[in-house]
C-alpha cells in the first residue's frame, strides 16, 4: 500500500490562494514541454517544485515517469540530472544511473495532489543539507539512497542545455501521465519550503502565491493559465516549447479544486 504524508490534498479546499489551472499530460501521446537556455545559470544552488496528481502507475519495467530532466548526457549528474517517479513508485533524484536520493516509501495515491520540492545547495558546508527533498511540506528523511554530492558540485539543471518537463528526452522514453501545476524553478535560490506552500487550519499542505519569487536566470514559473500558450513562463522568462500539447490539455483539476478520480490501484 502507499504511505501517505501530511494530510494529502484529496478534496477541494478553501484557501486564500486558488490555483485555477493545471496541465494534463498523457504518456500515450508523449506530451511534454522543453526549453534550452542560452547560457548557464547557477548549477550549485537551485529549487525544483511542482504540484502533481498521478493518473497511471504499474511501470513494472523501464525507467519510470520523469517529472523534470536537464542535460543531454548520460554519464553523471553534471551531464544529466533528473527528478522522477521510479518504476516502483518511489521518488528518485540524480542522473544517469547514479541516483543520489531515493525514497523508501511509495507514491500511489491517485486521489491526491502531491507537492514535490527538490532543494539543492551544494555550497552548504553540511553535506547532509546539500540535497533536501520535500513532499507536501515535510522533508523526506527515510531514504533508501541518500548520497551527498561533493561540495560545490555542479548539476545539469540551470546549464545551457535542454530542460524538460514530463519526459526523458535523452532516451526518448518515459513520458509522465498525470496533472501538473504550479511549476517553479528557482535559479540561484535554495528556497525555504514555506516559500512554496503552507499548512492550513486543517493541517493540509496547500499552495501559496509564488508569483513574487525571483526565478533567476534559467528559472521559471508555469501556471498554465493561457490555453493558447501553455508553455508560457509567467515570470517573464523564455517560454517552453510544447510537444503534442494543445489547448484541450489545460485542466481545472488543481491542488485547490481536486476532482474525484478512479483508484488506479483497485484492479
Amino acid at each position: 500500500m502507499a504511505f501517505l504524508e501530511r494530510n494529502a490534498n484529496r478534496g477541494s479546499i478553501s484557501t486564500s490562494y486558488d490555483v485555477d489551472n493545471s496541465l494534463k499530460l498523457e504518456q500515450d501521446n508523449t506530451e511534454y514541454l522543453h526549453k534550452t537556455p542560452g547560457s548557464s545559470g547557477n548549477r550549485r544552488t537551485f529549487t525544483l517544485s511542482a504540484w502533481i496528481k498521478r493518473t497511471e502507475f504499474a511501470r513494472l519495467s523501464g525507467g519510470g515517469d520523469y517529472i523534470f530532466q536537464a542535460g543531454d548526457g548520460d554519464y553523471n549528474q553534471s551531464d544529466r540530472t533528473l527528478l522522477k517517479f521510479n518504476h516502483d513508485d518511489t521518488i528518485y533524484f540524480g542522473g544517469g544511473s547514479a541516483y543520489l536520493i531515493k525514497t523508501n516509501r511509495v507514491f500511489r495515491d491517485a486521489s491526491a495532489w502531491y507537492h514535490i520540492a527538490m532543494i539543492v545547495d551544494t555550497t552548504d558546508g553540511t553535506a547532509g543539507d546539500r540535497l533536501k527533498l520535500y513532499v507536501n511540506g515535510v522533508r523526506e528523511t527515510d531514504l533508501a539512497t541518500n548520497t551527498a554530492p561533493d561540495q560545490n558540485f555542479q548539476f545539469a539543471f540551470m546549464k545551457d542545455d535542454k530542460h524538460v518537463v514530463g519526459y526523458n528526452h535523452t532516451d526518448s522514453s518515459n513520458p509522465m501521465s498525470g496533472y501538473i501545476a504550479e511549476v517553479v524553478w528557482l535559479d540561484g535560490t535554495a528556497a525555504n519550503i514555506t516559500d512554496l506552500g503552507r499548512v492550513d487550519s486543517n493541517g493540509v499542505w496547500v499552495p501559496k502565491d509564488v508569483s513574487g519569487l525571483s526565478v533567476g536566470t534559467n528559472g521559471c514559473y508555469l501556471d498554465f493559465k493561457d490555453s493558447s500558450n501553455l508553455g508560457n513562463d509567467a515570470s517573464g522568462g523564455t517560454d517552453f516549447t510544447l510537444n503534442n500539447i494543445a489547448a484541450i490539455d489545460q485542466a481545472t483539476d488543481t491542488p485547490t479544486n481536486n476532482f474525484c478520480t478512479m483508484n488506479q490501484n483497485a484492479r
